[in-house]
């Protein structure tokens, strides 16, 4: 698991990045909370989440860290495929938006309840 979440992070970062380009070159910053979504909660989370779960193999293991990474992953790009219309004036998407912000949240709740139920000192690896 942990392999799998450090690749879809960098595949958030890319994506984050290039979004922060277009902005950059086109002088339009509506997409900025997109932007920032997709680094904080793609780049940063999953990659934080990623070396946790290296350190802790016992915690990458569970079904929780399985059902964290899936519920992220859909959850995210449904969140901010739908941010980015609402921001672009489609107010009828804010159902959209926060149903798949929610799904990304419970992603983010099953990693919490991982980490503090099943990640124990000695279970460190290395």
């Amino acid at each position: 698991m942990a392999l799998r979440f450090l690749k879809i992070a960098v595949v958030y970062l890319f994506v984050g990045a290039c979004l922060g380009l277009a902005m950059g070159i086109s002088g339009k910053f509506t997409l900025a909370p997109v932007h920032a979504h997709l680094l904080l909660l793609g780049w940063v989370s999953l990659a934080l989440a990623g070396l946790v779960y290296h350190w802790y193999p016992t915690a990458s293991a569970t079904r929780l860290a399985h059902l964290h990474f899936w519920l992220h992953n859909i959850g995210l790009p449904g969140f901010m495929i739908g941010l980015a219309v609402m921001l672009t004036g489609e107010a009828r998407a804010l159902p959209l938006v926060a149903g798949f912000a929610v799904m990304a949240l419970l992603g983010l709740g099953l990693f919490a309840a991982n980490v503090l139920f099943n990640i124990k000192p000695a279970d460190r690896a290395g």
